[in-house]
């Protein structure tokens, strides 16, 4: 089929928003939840709601806000009045929706992904709620990704700030997910199991999106709802790693895991049943978006890394590379790729602005000479890309010719992390809002194959 410069980048979008639409919890949740006559059915488990005197809904998330309605709205009117929902969710300021009985809190400003007083507060009046529930109670705990710098609640002898500094010190030096929650969950009340642990209803139930590669419920959110032993020896080592054992933060936090603390004990509430659910994550955007280029005509190829995936740098070349490879051969002509490359901060005093899409975009456009007939879009299906208003990037020849006719040097702003300049001047940028979703990243490229 013989398609059109413009027509392979609006095809890319279509394929792109097909995924994000696909992991919209209004989707999701009546996939996982239902009702029959008395009885409540959570995935394969099933209560018996003659039982239940009250259903109370906490979490947090970037799709907390859609979650909950969803929730709310798959309950119905006649249950959450009979049952006397009610319930506190922390969702970032620019997510908020209209809810009928469960309160959401703007826990964090638009575009500042990290821990705040206002998400202290917050997460503080979940604790006292679900620590207030008894035996006839179910608790449903609705989690997605964002949800660990929406829920701080710093262990005795670590301040806000300091979490917040190790936070954006992680970040800055490269450092996984896995890394970044190995040092939250030790530093929290919260996280690392610690809403179970509070928790003193009879069931809690946790429906998770995921946002975390390979889909550990410990990492998802930092794991609130799963039990787990206390690590602070991986911790330190994450600290070390990334060299933060000589910054004060990083020397702080070190000093305080060595002293080890009493922990709350899930055998206070021994006859508590906790059931962890995951109702999506990445592939099951990717898996949509491949039906949606398969609907449009394109023979296309998906993957969905389930690890992290390095440095934005190096996914990008893996992507121009198979992308040579597939202009070499008949099919296929369409690549869906999904996962969370990492990116290395240029020091402050150079560093401009971009998150990690919008460097492999960029990262990709330096790797390629020829963009005639081809269209790598990259984009957080949350629609954020690091500190920015742009979900991500595209890279199509009109981007390219634009960049050449103003003489911009792409490998500078690579160099400097200033991918959303670069594509706001040259027309690339990638702007959705709020998806009120979140599981990682979704790649998708498209091209005119020159095959004989």
């Amino acid at each position: 089929m013989q398609r059109s410069p413009q027509m392979l980048t609006d095809d890319a979008r279509r394929i792109w928003w097909a995924g994000v639409e696909a992991v919209q919890p209004r989707r999701l949740i009546p996939e996982q939840l239902s009702i029959a006559g008395q009885m409540l059915c959570l995935g394969p488990n099933v209560i018996d709601l003659r039982e239940i005197e009250r259903i109370v809904v906490v979490g947090a998330g970037k799709a907390g806000a859609s979650m909950t309605v969803a929730l709310e709205q798959t309950l119905g009117e006649q249950l959450l009045e009979e049952k006397h929902v009610t319930g506190w969710v922390n969702v970032p300021a620019d997510c908020m929706q209209t809810t009928q009985r469960v309160k959401l809190h703007a826990a964090r400003p638009e575009g500042i992904n990290e821990p705040t007083k206002e998400g202290v507060v917050g997460t503080l009046k979940i604790l006292e709620i679900v620590s207030s529930l008894g035996p006839t109670d179910l608790c449903i705990c609705l989690l997605s990704g964002g949800g660990s710098a929406l829920m701080p609640a710093p262990i005795q002898g670590i301040s806000l700030n300091v979490k917040a500094e190790l936070t954006r010190e992680i970040s800055a030096r490269g450092g996984t997910i896995h890394q970044l929650n190995s040092v939250r969950r030790e530093l929290s009340r919260i996280k690392g199991g610690g809403l179970a642990r509070a928790c003193r209803a009879g069931t809690l139930a946790t429906l998770i999106l995921s946002d975390v590669l390979g889909d550990d419920l410990e990492t998802i959110a930092s794991g609130p709802t799963v039990a787990r032993e206390p690590t602070p020896e991986l911790a330190v080592r994450a600290l070390e790693e990334l060299g933060l054992d000589d910054a004060p933060a990083g020397r702080q936090a070190i000093v305080r895991l060595g002293r080890p603390q009493p922990e709350d004990s899930d055998e206070l509430y021994p006859d508590r049943t906790v059931w962890n659910l995951l109702i999506g994550n990445n592939a099951t955007a990717v898996d949509a978006a491949g039906l949606e280029a398969e609907r449009l005509g394109y023979s296309h190829a998906m993957i969905s890394a389930n690890q992290p995936e390095g440095p934005a740098e190096k996914v990008a070349r893996h992507l121009v590379e198979t992308a040579q490879s597939m202009r070499r051969h008949s099919e296929p002509d369409c690549l869906i790729s999904g996962g969370e490359p990492t990116v290395q901060l240029a020091p402050p005093e150079i560093r401009g602005l971009g998150g990690r899409n919008g460097q492999l975009a960029l990262a990709a456009l330096a790797a390629e000479d020829d963009w005639s007939g081809l269209t790598l879009l990259s984009g957080g299906t949350d629609g954020e890309d690091g500190p920015t208003d742009a979900a991500g990037a595209v890279v199509d020849h009109q981007v390219v010719s634009s960049a050449q006719e103003q003489g911009l040097d792409s490998a500078d702003y690579l160099r400097r992390n200033d991918s959303y300049h670069f594509f706001d001047q040259t027309g690339g940028l990638l702007k959705t809002g709020p998806t009120h979703t979140n599981v990682c990243d979704l790649r998708v490229i498209t091209l005119e194959n020159n095959a004989d």
